[in-house]
């Protein structure tokens, strides 16, 4: 097996969807094309594909290294932020797990993940 390649999420109005992945959250767009847009996820390709309909979607956890400031830039960029950023977990090293959780474009979950090390 090789590392995760590319991931599919449905979306219901994909114009509207490359909007929010290239420019609130400012995810590279790799290319699309009628129906698909493709995101570069720090290596692993992220397909949005149009489907006209509200589906329901896995949750989406986006890495980055300080939380905090991301979690203002979103909000700042007009991103739906439900929570603060939180601590989840202290691994026995002390290292610390935090989140923060937001919406996409459709309302539907997505995180900001870190792991902050001692």
């Amino acid at each position: 097996m090789t590392p995760l390649s590319q991931l599919s999420r449905r979306v219901k109005n994909l114009d509207r969807a490359r909007a929010f992945w290239r420019d609130t959250l400012q995810i590279p767009e790799l290319y699309a094309f009628p129906g698909l847009a493709f995101f570069d996820l720090g290596g692993t390709r992220l397909m949005l594909r149009e489907t006209g309909t509200q589906d329901e979607a896995d949750i989406l956890y986006l890495s980055t290294p300080d939380i905090t400031s991301a979690h203002a830039a979103l909000a700042e960029r007009g991103a739906n932020m439900t929570g603060a950023p939180h601590m989840i977990h202290k691994h026995p090293d002390g290292a610390e797990e935090w989140m923060a959780f937001f919406k996409d474009d459709e309302g539907r979950d997505l995180a900001l993940h870190s792991v902050v090390r001692p």
